[in-house]
């Protein structure tokens, strides 16, 4: 800008002092001054239009600035050597620091006295203190708030020019969490004397002990014995989620064999198998498996759940498989059943609480859809993977590892 005023001044100079209108080419290399006019008006228009321009840039960067300070998110954005470039206000009070204490500074260098910033920095980077890309992954910060995190890398065609790290405040969705699952666990405790009470009660009076009973008092009490034993089981798993939500899980790990658990689970749904006319097929090796540090009531959860599944799901005159491998550092085991399967659409959901499949629900209405969210929850704690693979009409295959037993569980 300053070189175009420069230019413009020098050749109205030039103008002033030529004489009848013309200047000398060696000078400038202009013919006359109607050119020289005509090249000044153009340097003039240019110089506006850069102005323009600069104004246009000038008002979009407020605007986005005025964006960025009015997210309700933390926001930084870093350059490629992680230097700080932007930091929103949410982002300054999250981390309880300034804009000149941490602007232009490497964010792994700031002075951050917040209790959980370790946590933090070492959620966003690798061992090289490079920022990794992560997707909402949570961390907590004060004790008391909690923060979804995710970072992506800048690019400018094919050259990485920084990061972008959000932090988004879920304290709130926490409390009501936590709310909802007290709530939970606080009715399942009040419910489950009064279904206890009803199931002695409904016993004895099967047994006989309040006096002899007809065929059809009988029949009518079978039933409701079995439709509170679907309550007592519904309470049940409640209470393991709730108890898993606030990490009151308790376990208590020993070294076995996990072959006897499905056995024990096998004889018990043994009943079950033989109304549908399945085939359950304990596939295992002859030789005795490597044992695995578990908690064997939890596993056996695990097992039954599993099994118990496939025999709902799976139409009569089927077949499951349970097969258990010795791997490597893992023991393998898979449930295999020729039933429904689950569909596409819905397979990521699987997992998650209260979630039953379309076709499972018109096959089977009972369920709560809270078993394989507590199969997941058990494996995990004791460091196991779990995964599945179906096709509907086909069946489906369950897959879950144990680690073995090792010297420091000995």
């Amino acid at each position: 800008m300053p070189k175009i005023k420069k230019t413009i001044k020098a050749l109205e100079t030039k103008d002033k002092s030529s004489q009848n209108g013309l200047i000398s080419i060696e000078s400038c290399g202009i013919a006359n001054a109607e050119d020289l006019r005509r090249i000044r008006s153009a340097f003039l228009n240019i110089f506006e239009d850069v102005e323009e321009t600069k104004q246009i840039a000038v008002r979009e960067k407020n605007k986005t600035m005025l964006i960025i300070e009015n997210l309700t998110d933390g926001l930084l954005v870093l350059d490629k050597n992680n230097k700080i470039e932007i930091i929103n206000h949410i982002a300054l009070k999250i981390l309880k620091t300034t804009i000149e204490e941490s602007l232009g500074k490497n964010i792994f260098k700031i002075n951050l006295n917040v209790a959980g910033i370790e946590k933090f920095l070492s959620l966003i980077s690798d061992n090289k203190k490079n920022i990794k890309e992560i997707m909402r992954e949570e961390v907590t910060i004060e004790e008391v708030n909690f923060f979804q995190v995710s970072t992506l890398t800048i690019m400018e065609g094919e050259k990485k020019k920084g990061y972008l790290i959000i932090l988004h405040d879920i304290s709130k969705d926490k409390l009501v969490d936590r709310m909802k699952t007290e709530f939970v666990s606080v009715a399942a405790h009040q419910l489950r004397t009064p279904l206890s009470a009803i199931k002695w009660t409904i016993k004895m009076l099967l047994d006989g002990d309040v006096g002899a009973l007809t065929k059809d008092q009988i029949e009518f009490l079978n039933k409701s014995y079995e439709s509170n034993e679907r309550m007592i089981t519904l309470v049940n798993d409640l209470l393991n989620v709730s108890r898993i939500d606030e990490g009151k899980f308790l376990y208590k790990p020993e070294s076995l064999q996990i072959e006897d658990i499905f056995k024990s689970v096998a004889e018990n749904v043994e009943t079950s198998v033989k109304e549908k006319n399945l085939k359950l097929i304990l596939n295992f090796s002859a030789d005795l498996l490597s044992p695995v540090f578990v908690d064997k009531e939890k596993i056996g959860i695990v097992a039954q759940n599993l099994i118990e599944n496939s025999i709902k799901y799976t139409p009569a005159n089927g077949e499951i498989i349970v097969s258990i491998e010795d791997m490597k550092d893992d023991i393998l085991i898979k449930v295999k059943d020729s039933g429904v399967g689950i569909p596409k659409d819905q397979q990521d959901r699987i997992f998650t609480k209260f979630f039953r499949g379309e076709n499972v629900i018109r096959l089977e209405t009972e369920g709560s859809g809270l078993g394989l969210y507590t199969v997941k929850n058990i494996v995990e704690s004791h460091k196991g993977k779990i995964w599945f693979q179906s096709e509907v009409g086909e069946g489906t295959t369950f897959f879950f590892t144990l680690p073995k037993v090792s010297i420091n569980n000995k």
